[in-house]
């Protein structure tokens, strides 16, 4: 990405929608919060025009000749006023604090849980194209950036800036010409800052991206350990790791070079400008005469000049305090575009409306929808005049000159045309890359055809709920993924309604039962780290009897049993058969024994089908499948 974009990304309309954001999440709180910003940094520059008033009564007294007991009481007014603005401040101040916390806080709560809801609702295809570890970035990085922008920099940016806007009138009233000398000197700093902090924001917007794509290389790096190690790859890691922290070395250096650079600049340039005004103040006090009418605009006193030089000090301060802020909330801003350009990835797509609802079945035959769990499930499919009628869910999967490409103008298959009717085991062969898996990716409708047609019980998938379709499926991958918890917890994955029993019954059919029962707590043995407590054939196994309780009429088991030895596949392949009885099975595997006793057998070879029968007849044809099990050919 280049970063034109990245700059576009980070600026372009992230702000505004970052503030309606957060006005939508707090429409009361928010507003109170600013409120008490916006009095705490009015309250901030009155003390300037209460010094101004008792430095002119004690001049008066001096010029007359009184002694302070005259003036005693007056000065006493101002100072309790003053000490009674400062303790309003200071409540106002400790309030709007408070209150951010609390606006803070619940912002990145609410925003983290937005993301996640949608991050469940994406296609699986934004995560086979998006780095894992730069998605968690945006849980991590993205967040507590956004966290110093909206506690910090935002406050301080509103506070500074209702503090400035302030000055400038009081300074107005006090005097044109001293204020003008004054906002010389911040055209000045701001110029300064443009320049100098311009620098800051795209490097610093540069280091967010950094930041993410050196996450993702670690992730990376963590997951494959085994393989780094087995194969001696550590140099070579540690030399890629070298190459994607030098790069957010550079930006970074880049990005903290010029912001620090700019702090001292223009405290220097607001010590320079306290100088100048206080050299132009003593001069309009000294050569300028009081009451000239013609020279009324410069006349100064020391009542005026004294506070003003105050004012002035407090006005480069919060010009100084906003740049500061720059390259926070550019940093802010780039993990907030970032935050919202995963809430903007378009959803998975589901225009299905046949669900799949639980009936019951009368001796003629007719279906009656119910809310108990029957065992006995249908297709509701409502038409377009009103009615609405039931299909049994029977597992009769068909596809029809079926073409498909992950990316336009390369085709992964061609013209598959294929019948699965109920209680068929259907098995796919072919060289890695073939099509198989993506033949499964279609039924499952993790992706969508580009042409032909896939029916499941003669309705089109595509009228077919997403959730629905998949509730009718159980799939069993080679990569398994359990979760934290216990080996119940995770085989009730499947079905969240079943009981212990029904769990136990399905680990003793896919033979799963013998070595849990072996481990110190059974069932309630605790799972870790994706199963790092359980050898790669047990973690299957569970992948296996998730699937099974979860009791579907059409099984898809890809590679199921590739980590499994083989005294352990044959106890599987015995349990498999009695779970696959009466239910349409599609079966991938590289094992040619697996898949003798399919009812149908399909070769691929670069997306299309070559070759389709049962062992027997593929045997007997002596084509690729026959030099496959021969081994005459070997699959890659």
């Amino acid at each position: 990405m280049s970063s034109q974009k990245m700059k576009a990304k980070a600026k372009k309309g992230t702000m505004k929608r970052l503030i309606k954001t957060v006005f939508s999440f707090y429409p009361v709180l928010l507003p109170v919060t600013l409120g008490c910003i916006a009095f705490s940094a009015i309250i901030s520059t009155l003390p300037s025009i209460f010094m101004q008033n008792v430095i002119q009564l004690i001049t008066d007294a001096l010029d007359g000749g009184l002694a302070y007991d005259a003036i005693a009481s007056d000065v006493s007014f101002f100072i309790i006023i003053l000490l009674s603005l400062y303790a309003v401040s200071l409540t106002a101040g400790f309030l709007w604090n408070q209150l951010m916390a609390v606006i803070t806080q619940g912002v990145l709560k609410k925003l983290r849980d937005k993301m996640f809801k949608k991050m469940e609702r994406l296609p699986v295809k934004y995560f086979d194209t998006h780095n894992h570890g730069d998605i968690m970035s945006h849980y991590t990085n993205d967040i507590d950036t956004l966290r110093q922008l909206v506690s910090q920099s935002l406050p301080q940016l509103i506070m500074s800036g209702i503090v400035v806007v302030s000055l400038v009138f009081v300074m107005l009233y006090f005097s044109l010409w001293m204020t003008l000398v004054v906002l010389v000197g911040v055209v000045i700093m701001l110029f300064v800052t443009g320049k100098i902090g311009g620098g800051s924001a795209r490097h610093f917007v540069k280091q967010q991206f950094a930041i993410g794509r050196a996450e993702g290389y670690i992730e990376e790096m963590i997951n494959g350990q085994k393989v780094i190690k087995v194969f001696c790859h550590e140099k070579e890691c540690i030399e890629g790791f070298d190459r994607v922290n030098d790069e957010l070395f550079r930006e970074a250096e880049r990005a903290n070079k010029y912001a620090n650079t700019l702090g001292p600049v223009l405290n220097n340039i607001g010590n320079i400008l306290y100088v100048i005004v206080a050299i132009a103040g003593g001069i309009l006090c000294l050569t300028v005469p009081e009451g000239n009418v013609s020279f009324s605009g410069l006349a100064l006193t020391v009542a005026v000049a004294v506070p003003f030089l105050n004012m002035t000090k407090q006005f480069t301060g919060n010009v100084n305090q906003v740049s500061h802020q720059i390259n926070a909330v550019v940093m802010g801003l780039a993990g907030a575009s970032r935050i919202f350009e995963l809430l903007d990835e378009p959803e998975e797509e589901d225009a299905g409306y046949v669900t799949l609802v639980n009936v019951t079945k009368d001796d003629d035959g007719n279906l009656t929808e119910t809310d108990e769990r029957t065992g006995i499930w249908a297709w509701k499919h409502p038409h377009s005049d009103g009615t609405v009628t039931y299909e049994l869910l029977r597992g009769d999967v068909r596809m029809f000159d079926v073409d498909f490409e992950y990316e336009p103008g390369k085709p992964v298959l061609r013209n598959i045309t294929l019948y699965a009717e109920p209680g068929q085991k259907v098995a796919f062969v072919g060289a890695t890359g073939a099509g198989k898996t993506t033949i499964t990716n279609l039924i499952n409708r993790f992706y969508d055809i580009a042409d032909g047609k896939i029916r499941y019980d003669g309705i089109n998938i595509n009228k077919i709920s997403k959730s629905a379709l998949r509730r009718s499926l159980g799939i069993v991958l080679q990569d398994t993924n359990l979760f934290t918890g216990t080996v119940m917890e995770n085989i009730r994955y499947g079905k969240l309604d079943a009981t212990d029993e029904e769990c136990i019954s399905a680990a003793k059919l896919v033979g799963a039962d013998d070595f849990i029962t072996r481990m110190p707590e059974g069932y309630a043995t605790e799972i870790t780290g994706n199963g790092a407590n359980l050898s790669q054939g047990q973690r299957q196994l569970i992948a296996i009897a998730r699937a099974a309780v979860a009791d579907p009429p059409v099984m898809i088991l890809d590679e199921a049993t590739s980590s499994i030895d083989t005294r352990t596949e044959a106890i599987v392949a015995r349990g498999m058969d009695s779970l696959m009885r009466g239910r349409t099975v599609f079966v991938i595997a590289h094992r040619l024994s697996t898949v003798k006793n399919s009812d149908v057998i399909m070769v691929l070879d670069h997306g299309e089908i070559i070759e389709r029968g049962s062992h027997d007849e593929l045997i007997a044809e002596k084509g690729q499948y026959y030099s496959l099990y021969t081994g005459a050919f070997e699959l890659e």
